[in-house]
């Protein structure tokens, strides 16, 4: 009897090591896991983090001491910076914007998407694929075209010149398209049952359960008309947003790095305050939608 049961614990203790060491390899791997996640997000941080040091810094301190801790911290970049009238300026404008712009975006990219999911129209694929096609062009390309017309519309220098050539959010359109694919048919098919409308259908049942969709949609649009540059140097002149009304700041023989940024600093603050704030949708749609096609 003895004899049985120590054959039978040599039987199994083969068993019990190849366990144990599978959760050796797997505490391993999750280890190497979090250590080269950990050195991406250094990264990408430590910029930021430098950005933010040097705010704090005097001009020369910032060229004789590379340490990320400012020797001598003081505010005096941040107390000249919000007493530059323009620079408040710089603020409001890139605040309207961005706030109009993605508001604007993500009512007309969510419409368009919802008819390229749902509704049979005439060359429907074919405007799709042309509309995807455009996203492999460079942006400059457009440059020259978007000047003219709104040249010829009169609205140079103005914020819907800022505004209206980021509406064409074609990325929006199919980002969108994708997640009303994955919905669920049988809820609209009770709203039409019901006798609702396609639009109504649309505003009281796709749209409420893309939420997490648009607020990731809110928080890329939001950040791409914030941290535009190249399209506000070019129309505008006196109505300048923040990213372009920096580069005023510092000249080629004069200026102030410190004062820069300051103002680099406090461009980041919002979006990464909307971030924070919609953190939790975003995950959401990238866990409960996964680009569908």
């Amino acid at each position: 009897m003895a004899t049985t049961l120590g054959r039978g614990l040599e039987k199994d203790r083969p068993a019990e090591l190849q366990a144990v060491g599978t959760r050796r390899r797997g505490g391993v791997g999750r280890a190497l896991m979090y250590v080269l996640l950990i050195a991406v997000a250094a990264f990408f941080v430590l910029p930021l983090v430098v950005v933010i040091s040097a705010s704090f810094k005097y001009a020369a301190e910032i060229f004789t001491d590379p340490g990320i801790l400012p020797a001598d911290p003081g505010f005096e970049n941040y107390t000249a910076l919000f007493a530059r009238a323009e620079f408040l300026t710089w603020f409001r404008n890139s605040a309207i914007v961005s706030t109009v712009g993605t508001l604007v975006t993500l009512a007309i990219t969510s419409l368009s998407a919802y008819a390229f999911a749902r509704i049979d129209f005439p060359f429907k694929n074919l405007l799709f694929g042309l509309l995807i096609t455009t996203l492999v062009l460079p942006g400059v390309m457009f440059l020259v075209p978007q000047f003219k017309l709104i040249a010829d519309l009169g609205l140079y220098d103005t914020l819907p010149a800022l505004i209206l050539p980021g509406l064409a959010g074609v990325f929006g359109v199919f980002f969108m398209r994708q997640f009303f694919l994955g919905l669920p048919l049988e809820l609209e098919e009770a709203a039409y049952v019901d006798g609702a409308s396609r639009l109504r259908t649309f505003m009281a049942v796709a749209l409420p359960l893309a939420g997490p969709a648009l607020a990731t949609l809110a928080v890329i649009t939001f950040l791409a008309f914030w941290n535009d540059y190249l399209w506000p140097v070019i129309i505008c002149n006196d109505n300048c947003t923040l990213p372009a009304g920096l580069r005023l700041l510092q000249r080629q023989y004069t200026g102030d790095p410190g004062l820069v940024m300051a103002g680099a600093t406090v461009a980041a603050v919002p979006v990464l305050l909307l971030y924070l704030l919609l953190q939790r949708y975003i995950v959401q749609s990238v866990a409960s939608s996964g680009i569908k096609g």
